[in-house]
């Protein structure tokens, strides 16, 4: 199961987008909770840890085979991963079938995880941690489909968002307005997702935030997520295209 050839382009332009963490989904249950959540989804992010880049040890290939299986959505990787073993996760979780990887600025071997990433035919995407600038993505822009902002630090759930979330955000907005080069880039929100914190998000640029337990444990999931479609957004104009 897949998702079209196209399915950056084509992902919704007009609301703001749900992509589901599987992190929060019950592991026990894993093909139920994407069954459950795949009516609402526009994609899944599946967080990847080494317990060196980041301290948790977080999703391996095999176990996101299983998730490939389960459904046709775009499944987008984090993956935080030391320098060293960058390369050979970036294949293996190729293997397994994922449709995106992100990787961080602040890897040393960023432009050659791109690189490998590019070849292996999946979207390429850039993750900046809260003490990153902005900028330090903005010259691999014609070379990735998702820009990815944490509002908190890696390797723990539960915590409050940045305080810089919104302004690193309209500053990436603004800097993916005056590239140059064709192609959509498509500026996501990680970390901090709670109900007093998307609104502001949206208006500040985001086109997708990245829902954990506001998902997964809500009572009501379809109201849930009507009120996540209904939030105001500031639209991405489409200038390169």
């Amino acid at each position: 199961m897949r998702p079209p050839s196209d399915w950056l382009e084509t992902l919704p332009r007009d609301r703001l987008m749900a992509e589901m963490s599987l992190w929060s989904a019950d592991l026990a249950r894993l093909g139920a909770e994407i069954a459950r959540t795949e009516p609402f989804t526009d994609l899944y992010h599946i967080d990847v840890a080494d317990g060196h880049f980041s301290p948790a040890l977080l999703f391996f290939p095999d176990l996101v085979a299983v998730c490939r299986r389960c459904t046709a959505k775009p499944l987008h990787v984090h993956l935080m991963a030391a320098d060293v073993v960058l390369g050979a996760q970036i294949r293996q979780f190729a293997d397994a079938g994922v449709d995106a990887i992100s990787i961080h600025a602040e890897n040393e071997n960023l432009e050659a995880g791109l690189d490998l990433i590019d070849s292996l035919g999946l979207v390429a995407g850039i993750v900046l941690q809260v003490q990153t600038p902005v900028s330090a993505a903005a010259a691999f822009f014609e070379r990735i489909g998702l820009l990815t902002l944490l509002g908190t630090r890696i390797g723990a759930k539960g915590q409050t968002l940045d305080p810089q979330a919104g302004s690193r955000l309209r500053e990436a907005r603004a800097l993916i307005a005056k590239r140059t080069t064709p192609g959509r880039i498509v500026l996501c929100a990680d970390g901090g997702i709670r109900e007093h914190t998307v609104a502001d998000l949206a208006r500040a640029g985001a086109e997708t935030v990245v829902m954990g337990s506001l998902a997964f444990e809500a009572e009501d999931l379809a109201q849930r997520m009507a009120w996540l479609h209904a939030q105001p957004v500031e639209r991405q104009e489409a200038l390169h295209e």
